[in-house]
């Protein structure tokens, strides 16, 4: 039987796995479709990662696998029913009277430049976000996780709009202290909606989320460095799900851009870069400690070696996206065609808000294929077993 100690059920000589999810908004629906494949490949296992660590939309995912960690696959499937049967209005209000009247708040405020009624909080109300989470999600079961050994630490990655920091929330075996570093810190916590919430609360579409005596957003604006907090926490080996396909960065689906962009492809421009552009930055740097460690172990300072595996959409959820454009609920679609975020030709915007089971699905069942096509460089990793020599499988990369 496996070894019980400060790190949990898992063999000491066993490299500690860590689980990163990334932001995303309804493209995370992929993430549900890996874990799926996960489950279905290490079908014995204990959970397999002794490290969760989640931003945004993958903070909601993270938090029910480390609130079920004793109970690992059982935290998947309950993630995939809920994935797999999501309407928008489970998120956000997205009803007719509630977008007329929040346009009309919009107008109102704009015309008498705030003096009949003040600017609206947000885009979008994402009150039934909060009430689903309340359902689905057991803080409180995140700090069992830890105390049973089922985990060795948690974390979900906020900005504060006072302070300007990533600020990952984390709790964790108690070795495991703060850390402070430039832009970003780490800061132990008992576990809230409010802190989750505030993970996933995207500038302008959602409402900032007070917590303590500041104000937080998206974890996503101000994580420069999205792999740390994870290795901080102590992992070694990473296994990081993505939420865009990795040649698939631009405005519109084609290399070819006729018009100007819209205010709705900039913006979905601006969540791609929001949620993506960071991983691969940090993913290169990680690769060059790893080089400098391996090439002179004594001429760095604390930093270690960490392999990482990272999996992302063989297919570009824009494509995706663009076949259910019919599922968007009349409010929602209202907006995006005020804003030109609903061309199929450039549904990037969209491909981040059809919270429908139709698009989640297809996600969910790509994501799934994409880890099947990878199981023997996922199950070495996993493992701690050496990788293949060439992984092949679309949408995987690694650095060692």
């Amino acid at each position: 039987m496996d070894g019980f100690g400060e790190t949990g059920f898992w063999p000491a000589d066993r490299p500690t796995v860590g689980l990163v999810l990334t932001g995303g908004g309804a493209r995370s629906a992929y993430q549900v479709g890996v874990l799926l494949a996960l489950a279905e490949l290490l079908p014995r296992a204990r959970n397999p990662f002794q490290v969760i660590v989640g931003t945004s939309a993958g903070a909601v995912a993270a938090s029910v696998l480390a609130a079920e960690a004793h109970r690992w696959r059982r935290a998947v499937a309950g993630l995939e029913r809920v994935w797999a049967n999501f309407r928008s209005e489970q998120v956000f209000h997205v009803d007719a009277a509630h977008m007329l009247r929040a346009g009309a708040h919009w107008v109102l405020a704009l015309m008498s430049g705030g003096l009949v009624l003040a600017p609206p909080k947000s885009m979008l109300d994402n009150t039934p976000l909060h009430q689903l989470l309340g359902r689905h999600v057991d803080c409180g079961g995140i700090r069992r996780s830890i105390a049973r050994g089922h985990l060795r630490a948690f974390a979900l990655c906020a900005t504060g709009y006072a302070s300007g920091q990533s600020v990952a929330f984390f709790d964790g075996i108690e070795s495991i202290h703060d850390w402070s570093r430039s832009q970003r810190i780490g800061r132990r916590c008992e576990f809230t909606l409010d802190h989750l919430m505030a993970s996933a609360a995207i500038p302008l579409l959602f409402p900032p989320v007070k917590i303590g005596e500041e104000y937080f957003g998206d974890g996503a604006m101000r994580q420069l460095n999205p792999l740390s907090p994870a290795i901080h926490l102590g992992a070694d080996r990473l296994l990081i799900i993505g939420v865009r396909a990795r040649r698939a960065a631009g405005v519109t689906v084609s290399r070819v851009q006729s018009s100007m962009p819209t205010p709705g492809e900039i913006f979905g421009y601006m969540l791609d870069t929001l949620f993506t552009d960071q991983i691969y930055g940090d993913l290169e740097q990680l690769e060059r400690i790893n080089t400098l460690v391996e090439a002179a172990p004594g001429a760095t300072r604390g930093e270690r070696h960490v392999e990482t595996l990272m999996l992302a959409p063989s297919v570009d959820p824009r494509e995706i996206a663009a076949r259910h454009l019919a599922e968007i609920p009349r409010g929602l679609r209202a907006l995006l065609r005020v804003i030109g975020g609903r061309d199929p030709s450039s549904s990037q915007l969209a491909s981040y808000l059809i919270f429908e089971a139709g698009y989640t699905r297809a996600l969910i069942e790509l994501g799934y294929r994409d880890a099947m096509e990878a199981r023997a460089a996922l199950i070495a990793f996993m493992t701690g077993a050496r990788l293949p020599a060439v992984l092949t499988a679309p949408g995987v990369a690694q650095a060692t």
